[in-house]
């Protein structure tokens, strides 16, 4: 990795506080060192929950002049055989981790005030420590390859769909980690597997510490939604579905990586009828 820069970073005093800093800054390099920082000033309890004097959640996260924003349509697929492919496809990744990032924060943020115990928010802090690393990993593989993030059009897709279920925690945790996580659960072994047959194993090995984690955070999405659905009385497959179908734009798409899912917690029972090919 590049070394980081010397920054100079917000005074935090308080999760919810340190977390709205991160999401709203649009320097990408604060916002992750930041979000590391205040995970791990959390995991050591050297800051307090919440303040009245923290800043209201942003509705939108912060973000540098680019990349474009343009329609999921716009956003143009190239081969992986091609070294401009490899680099659009990096850039691609760089913008989900960097969303990710965002999200994290933003659940941590946003639903500060609900009932749940401390270690809902050392899940969520952990998942943005671990997002953080991901995009500076990919950011830091894009520069290897002469190239950075922002240098091509991204789609702003990753939130407008969490940013729709922004009043209620459950339909975020089945939008947020049981769906657009778990999505690259099903995807990232078939392109770990094209980078290595391109002779792109650095990319691979990047590819791998992100599936890796990326099984922790759908774990940690399914074991809250499950924890909330339990206290409501509510079946957790049925409710899923039924905020899937309230909150989420089309059908989930095959092909699913039933044995990753199944270790998150994620079963078929949850996601199979919502897919066009139930049996696939």
């Amino acid at each position: 990795m590049t070394k980081a820069p010397d920054l100079e970073l917000p005074p935090v005093t308080t999760l919810r506080g340190g977390a709205i800093a991160a999401v709203s800054s649009d320097d990408l390099d604060i916002k992750t060192r930041l979000a590391q920082q205040v995970a791990t000033r959390w995991f050591e309890r050297k800051l307090s929950l919440r303040s009245p004097l923290d800043p209201p959640v942003p509705d939108r996260p912060g973000r540098p002049e680019k990349p474009e924003l343009v329609p999921p349509k716009a956003v143009e697929k190239r081969s992986l055989h091609t070294m401009n492919g490899r680099i659009a496809t990096l850039h691609a990744i760089a913008h989900i981790e960097l969303n990710a990032v965002d999200l994290a924060l933003d659940i941590v943020a946003r639903y500060v005030s609900e009932p749940v115990p401390h270690s809902f928010f050392d899940g969520w802090m952990q998942v943005a420590f671990e997002e953080a690393k991901h995009f500076n990993l990919v950011r830091d593989r894009l520069r290897q390859l002469g190239a950075d993030y922002g240098d091509m059009p991204a789609h702003d897709g990753l939130w407008k769909a969490a940013h729709s279920t922004r009043n209620d925690l459950t339909a975020r945790l089945a939008v947020v980690p049981l769906i657009l996580e778990a999505r690259g659960l099903d995807v990232t072994p078939s392109l770990q597997a094209k980078m290595r047959e391109t002779g792109d194993h650095e990319t691979a090995d990047i590819l791998d510490v992100i599936y890796n984690d990326e099984k922790g955070h759908v774990a940690i999405g399914a074991k809250w939604f499950r924890f909330l659905c339990a206290r409501e009385r509510k079946d957790p497959a049925e409710t899923f579905k039924r905020l899937v179908r309230e909150n989420f734009r089309g059908p989930l798409k095959p092909p699913f990586n039933d044995l990753a899912r199944a270790e998150a917690g994620l079963t078929p029972s949850f996601y199979r009828s919502l897919s066009p090919i139930s049996s696939a």
